[in-house]
């Protein structure tokens, strides 16, 4: 039986006051309450065991309701998503517009730049994203329309990923109750848009052992990731990004309390989206979040399985 952590806690409550309602009937001797002392203390105890770290997380600000599904079946990472798409977290197509109405809106933070040649900005950027999970991996997707990709940096250095085109999953597993900078249970997992996948092209910045801001490539047997350029034949800078990252290596090495993936875990997510076009720092979108504070990060659950959606006959 799975309890939630306020099911846990007044659950225990409510023993209490029973036991303590029953001890005021007549007959009740005075000795009748202490009697049940022990066994109740210990189940208190083993309740806020159970219960207590599961409920130390930080405020859902948002209310933004992130459900991520496990994938009965592995996805083959060809930068082709359609075999596990339909059964992943997606909420839709992502522009600047839809993202201006948004509760974690920053406008100094989520912006665009002008390249001088696009009529709109839906012209710009827009994507969709996808997450799911299973036993062993994080699977991570984006299906997205760019008018130009840009992966050069005056000023490189292989952590300046943020200078490049560039999807970053920010994910705190699990989540806590302290606010923090890419400390303990913070990662980020970032991509480059690179064929060419140079060895910084899949970024890992997390925390872990008392220090912030690791930052390292991925390790090599902690990932595979696929880029699929142009894939409809609309436009050079559209691209599809499909991605695999082994979690124990990964989430288990930024923090003790990791455990092995199961429905009901809370992760903490954002998605940072970096489109320079030619602007130096350039354009982001910022999605469940408000930068590397991970106290405003949208909340994630991970869930069981889901099915996709049915379409009637006419």
């Amino acid at each position: 039986m799975n309890l939630s952590p306020l099911a846990g806690s007044l659950a225990c409550v409510a023993a209490w006051l029973a036991i303590g309602a029953l001890s005021l009937l007549p007959g009740r001797d005075a000795g009748f309450p202490r009697r049940f002392a022990f066994p109740l203390g210990a189940l208190t105890g083993l309740a806020l065991a159970a219960f207590g770290p599961a409920a130390a997380q930080k405020p859902d600000l948002y209310h933004y309701p992130i459900r991520v599904p496990r994938l009965e079946q592995p996805a083959t990472i060809d930068g082709d998503l359609s075999e596990w798409k339909y059964h992943a977290f997606t909420d839709g197509l992502w522009d600047i517009a839809r993202l201006r109405q948004a509760p974690w809106y920053d406008p100094a933070i989520n912006r665009l730049t002008r390249h001088g040649n696009e009529s709109s900005i839906e012209e710009d950027l827009a994507a969709r994203y996808f997450i799911a999970w299973d036993e062993r991996f994080l699977y991570l997707g984006a299906e997205v329309k760019d008018n130009v990709n840009d992966v050069s940096d005056p000023a490189h250095e292989p952590k300046r990923w943020y200078f490049k085109d560039a999807i970053c999953w920010f994910i705190e597993a699990p989540r806590t109750a302290a606010a923090k900078k890419f400390g303990e249970a913070d990662n980020a997992f970032c991509f480059l848009i690179d064929v060419s996948k140079p060895a910084y092209g899949a970024w890992w910045r997390h925390g872990g052992g008392g220090k912030t801001y690791i930052e390292e490539p991925i390790p090599p047997d902690a990932v595979q990731y696929s880029i699929r350029m142009d894939p409809q034949k609309r436009g050079t800078g559209d691209f599809i990004l499909e991605a695999r990252i082994a979690m124990a290596p990964t989430l288990g090495a930024s923090s003790p309390q990791w455990h092995a993936p199961r429905a009901g875990d809370v992760y903490g997510l954002e998605i940072v989206h970096t489109d320079p076009d030619g602007g130096g720092y350039g354009g982001h979108m910022l999605i469940y979040g408000r930068g590397d504070d991970d106290s405003t990060w949208g909340r994630m659950e991970l869930t069981g399985p889901l099915q996709p959606i049915e379409r009637k006959e006419q």
